[in-house]
């Protein structure tokens, strides 16, 4: 099956359009889990052949297996200085080998893109560009106090949610970012703030204590900002994406408003995490 995306695409060259050396490890070692489970010698030199067209050389079989992997890899890097044309080929050579041998699906393939900062996502028949202004903002890394497997599953929501975006579908976007968001709350619960312990559960309650210990400083004014942001995806009739859309007044959330309540949502994701790790370090002098 082959990509479609527009032939000016193929003679394109620009720093977006380069896969990094990072990138290309993590698509090599794809092929490294597809060539064990067959003759390792013989599916090497096919996805050679692959990547050779695809920059418009011509593959010949290497002299050993080992010169099989290294002359892979220097195809590899001259596919990656065009992203289009090292997607095509990794893509098409994969799907070529569906009937025979275990191959990485869609959402592995646009998370590599995706955690590397390459512009394209694949939307099968479709290779498709990631509009400027669409990069999400960054989002703080995770608080060392927290589980290896919270931390993980902050990660993956957080690709979850662009690749949402990417698929034209926002509102699935801001909800699993809400998600996250209200998760993150629950590991202030029984921390100690100057006011008392947090006692509540619940995402208001737990917002609430917090703003009430902090009453006259910005951190109030940041989290009522949260709960009136939070409110307006409550409402059927406003976001309408945490308790269904009311059908006869409520609007369907457009892209560019799911891309702006995702990049909000981020930063409060953002903030909270780096308020618990100071809290959980004990610094509750100015805050808290």
């Amino acid at each position: 099956m082959s990509l479609q995306f527009p032939d000016s695409w193929r003679f394109k060259s620009s720093p977006d359009s380069v896969i990094p050396n990072t990138a290309i490890d993590e698509f090599e070692k794809l092929i490294g889990i597809i060539v064990a489970k067959g003759n390792r010698w013989e599916l090497l030199e096919y996805f050679k052949e692959y990547f050779a067209h695809t920059v418009g050389s011509t593959s010949v079989w290497s002299t050993s297996e080992s010169w099989a992997s290294t002359d892979l890899r220097s195809y590899l890097e001259d596919a990656a200085k065009n992203s289009p044309l090292f997607l095509e080929a990794f893509y098409e050579a994969c799907e070529n080998l569906r009937d025979k041998y275990a191959i990485p699906d869609i959402e592995r393939i646009n998370g590599i893109c995706l955690e590397h900062k390459i512009a394209y996502q694949i939307h099968p028949p479709k290779l498709v560009k990631l509009s400027e202004g669409e990069e999400a903002i960054p989002v703080s890394e995770s608080s060392p106090t927290l589980t290896e497997s919270a931390r993980q599953l902050i990660s993956e929501s957080l690709t979850r949610s662009e690749q949402l975006l990417i698929e034209n579908r926002p509102r699935e976007a801001v909800q699993e970012l809400f998600w996250i968001l209200e998760s993150i709350t629950t590991a202030f619960r029984g921390e100690q703030l100057v006011s008392g312990t947090i006692k509540g559960k619940y995402f208001n309650v737990i917002v609430n204590e917090l703003r009430n210990a902090n009453e006259g400083t910005a951190i109030n004014y940041i989290l009522k900002c949260l709960e009136n942001l939070h409110g307006y995806h409550s409402s059927p009739t406003g976001g309408g994406s945490r308790h269904g859309l009311d059908l006869k007044e409520g609007k369907p959330m457009t892209l560019s408003e799911g891309r702006l309540f995702c990049n909000l949502i981020r930063s409060y994701i953002s903030f909270l995490l780096t308020e618990y790790e100071r809290l959980i370090n004990n610094d509750v002098s100015d805050n808290f």
